[in-house]
C-alpha cells in the first residue's frame, strides 16, 4: 500500500538513496533539504536532480530550524511517516563550528519532534549514529549498553537526539526508532568521509592523510545495506518493551514506543586494508601522511546488531571489496576519469 513520507536531507547521500528506494516501491515522497554548503553543492544538486525525475516525488527547500516552516509544511501535506536524515554532520566540522550542529541537530530536531506530535504521524525513524559510543571501548558496540560519554559535539547532539525522542514517545505515544549508521560509504556519497578523499587524493596524485598512524579500525557499511535496514524499520512502527523494567534500565528499549538500532556491516575493517583494496581498485598506490587520532575521533568502531537481525530479519553483508568497485565505478563515471594502468 502506497503511503505519503517525508525523507529529510533528501539531498544527502543517504537520504538521497532512501528517497529513490521507496519512490521505487510505490510510495509518495516529499523531499526536505536546505542544500547548504557544508560540501559541494552541486553534488546535492545532482543527487536532487535524479530524484525531481521520478514521478512520486516533490522537493521542499527548507531549514530544519525554521520552525514555522516545518509546521507548515506538515499542516499541508499530512504525512503517514517521516524519515529524519538531515542534520549537520561531521566531527570534525563540529570542533570549529558548534553553533551549526545546535541550529540543526537540535533545534531542527525539536521542531520535526513537534510537527510529527501535532500532525499524527505514525511513525519517526531519525538517523543517529555510531558516534554516540564514545570513549566506550566494549566490542561489539551494542544498543544495550550505556552511551553517556560522547568525544565531540557531533555525537553529543545525536545522543541528544535519542533523549528528546524517548521523551516524546513516554509523554505523548509518539512512536520513535533511531537508527545508529556506521561509517557509510559508495556511490553518490559525501566528499569528506574517507574513501571518497582517498580516491580522489590518489587520482590525482596527491598523499592522503592516515589518521591514527593507521591504526583505526571501522564498520564500514555498504549505502544499499544501509537502506535495506532503514525500510525495513521505518513500515515497522516502534512499540513499547512490556519487559522493560525500571529498576535494570535497558536503554535501547522502553516501556514507551521507543527503540534503537544499530545499522552496521558487523565486520570492522583496518584502515589500512581498506587503502590496499582501493589501491588495487584503482591501479595506484597511495602517498601516505601518517598522523595522530584526530580530537572527537576515536580508534574503532563495530556494530552489534542482534537487535536488527532479530526483529526485522536483516543483516548488513555487502563485503568491502564490493562496496569500493562500486564505489570506484560511481567515483569515475561521475568524473569522467579513464582508468588508469
Amino acid at each position: 500500500m502506497s503511503q505519503k513520507i517525508l525523507v529529510t536531507g533528501a539531498a544527502g547521500f543517504i537520504g538521497f538513496h532512501l528517497a529513490k528506494r521507496l519512490i521505487g516501491d510505490g510510495h509518495e515522497v516529499a523531499g526536505l533539504d536546505n542544500l547548504n554548503d557544508y560540501y559541494d553543492v552541486n553534488l546535492k544538486k545532482n543527487r536532487l536532480a535524479l530524484l525531481e525525475d521520478l514521478p512520486g516525488f516533490r522537493f521542499h527547500k527548507l531549514d530544519l530550524a525554521d520552525r514555522a516552516g516545518i509546521a507548515a509544511l506538515f499542516a499541508r501535506e499530512g504525512f503517514e511517516l517521516v524519515a529524519h536524515l538531515a542534520a549537520q554532520a561531521g566531527v570534525r566540522y563540529s570542533l570549529t563550528n558548534p553553533h551549526a550542529y545546535v541550529d540543526s541537530n537540535l533545534v531542527g530536531f525539536m521542531n520535526i519532534l513537534e510537527a510529527c506530535r501535532h500532525h499524527q504521524v505514525r511513525h519517526l525513524t531519525y538517523a543517529s549514529s555510531s558516534s554516540v559510543y564514545g570513549a566506550n571501548t566494549r566490542m561489539p558496540f551494542s544498543i544495550h549498553h550505556n552511551v553517556d560519554h560522547p568525544v565531540s559535539l557531533y555525537a553529543a547532539t545525536k545522543k541528544a537526539n535519542e533523549l528528546m525522542a524517548h521523551t516524546y514517545s513516554h509523554l505523548y505515544g509518539l512512536a520513535t526508532t533511531g537508527l545508529r549508521f556506521f561509517t557509510v560509504y559508495g556511490p553518490w556519497g559525501r566528499p569528506d568521509m574517507a574513501l571518497f578523499l582517498f580516491t580522489d587524493a590518489i587520482l590525482k596524485g596527491r598523499p592522503i592523510e592516515v589518521y591514527n598512524h593507521g591504526r583505526m579500525q571501522r564498520d564500514f557499511t555498504y549505502i544499499d545495506d544501509i537502506i535495506e535496514g532503514v525500510v525495513r524499520v521505518l513500515f515497522r512502527t516502534a512499540a513499547a518493551n512490556p519487559e522493560w523494567d525500571g529498576a535494570a534500565p535497558d536503554p535501547g528499549t522502553s516501556k514507551a514506543p521507543y527503540r534503537l538500532y544499530n545499522i552496521g556491516n558487523n565486520n570492522p575493517v583496518e584502515l589500512m586494508d581498506l587503502i590496499a583494496v582501493l589501491e588495487q581498485k584503482l591501479g595506484r598506490s597511495a602517498e601516505k601522511i601518517m598522523l595522530p587520532l584526530q580530537p572527537g575521533d576515536v580508534p574503532a568502531t563495530y556494530a552489534d546488531v542482534d537487535d536488527l537481525i532479530r526483529d526485522v530479519g536483516f543483516k548488513p553483508a555487502t563485503p568491502i571489496g564490493t562496496g569500493i568497485s562500486r564505489f570506484v565505478d560511481w567515483y569515475r563515471s561521475y568524473f569522467g576519469l579513464q582508468k588508469q594502468a
